[in-house]
């Protein structure tokens, strides 16, 4: 059996290529350029790579950029107002609070103060109720990428078994949602599941976001299924995914490498995101 290889690259760059005609034709018929800030609470290393390399492929396709980085002494009051701060500036279209936040933050409360116009992160409680019904402005930027890999490859999800292993409020509940939007049947896996691979050998679709590198092994996956690797963990300096790539591949149909596969679509959904709330602002008369 042939194994396709989903990588993020090609359709990634084939995304930011469309965007930066969206930016000019904004730019062109209303001067607006999109603009994103992106705040950092304390000093995590993975957040500060993540916001290095968003930034750069902001610049790369003509969004602005603003990153407040902010000392994790600083108190709710005065990040919530912060963000308010933000909400109310009509030349910001775009706000990203930076995950995880310091333990001794209410992360709900924090996101719930980003206005849901400007939740380019898609997880403002109103986004995510939306995403139930299929009407979210903001769909969170991980989910949205595997959603749009699948596409690329021609992978119909209707009437097929989708397993998720992981049911974060980031990525695994927003991608089960997603699916089964698409009508796939769906089943969520996490740490209390029982027999977890007699689930993993019914799926036709199996994605694993649960930060366990090389959990998933080849004898938990079915004969040709497709897998995605959201998993990103770093071992000996070198980053690897949550799925057992070189033994998971021989028994694949498809399957996402790590690094280069999912990953590299977070950013260009986060982009395009943007790109959205500015048109939303503009037609709302609030730019």
């Amino acid at each position: 059996m042939h194994t396709v290889i989903m990588e993020g690259k090609n359709l990634a760059d084939k995304i930011i290529h469309n965007l930066k005609d969206r930016i000019k034709n904004l730019h062109e018929k209303h001067k607006i350029t999109p603009k994103l800030v992106t705040i950092l609470v304390g000093y995590d290393s993975a957040s500060k790579i993540y916001i290095n390399s968003k930034t750069k492929k902001c610049a790369a396709v003509g969004i602005l950029t603003d990153n407040i980085f902010l000392e994790d002494t600083i108190d709710e009051g005065a990040l919530l107002n912060k963000i308010n701060e933000l909400n109310n500036d009509k030349t910001i279209h775009g706000i990203l609070v930076q995950l995880p936040l310091p333990k001794k933050f209410d992360t709900l409360k924090i996101l719930s103060a980003v206005s849901p116009d400007k939740d380019v992160d898609g997880f403002h409680p109103a986004n995510l109720g939306n995403l139930l019904y299929g009407k979210a402005a903001f769909v969170p930027c991980t989910p949205l990428g595997i959603m749009e890999l699948l596409k690329e490859y021609k992978i119909s999800v209707e009437g097929k078994n989708a397993v998720v292993l992981g049911r974060s409020n980031i990525v695994g509940k927003p991608i089960s949602i997603l699916l089964l939007n698409e009508n796939a049947t769906v089943t969520i896996c996490h740490s209390k599941t029982k027999d977890l691979k007699e689930h993993t050998l019914q799926a036709d679709i199996l994605i694993s976001a649960i930060g366990k590198p090389n959990f998933v092994t080849a004898d938990m996956v079915k004969q040709g299924a497709c897998v995605i690797d959201v998993g990103i963990n770093r071992i000996d300096g070198k980053v690897t995914g949550d799925v057992d790539f070189e033994n998971v591949k021989n028994k694949a149909s498809y399957i996402t490498p790590v690094p280069g596969g999912v990953g590299l679509l977070t950013i260009a959904m986060l982009l395009s995101n943007t790109i959205l709330a500015a048109v939303s602002a503009n037609k709302q008369g609030n730019t």
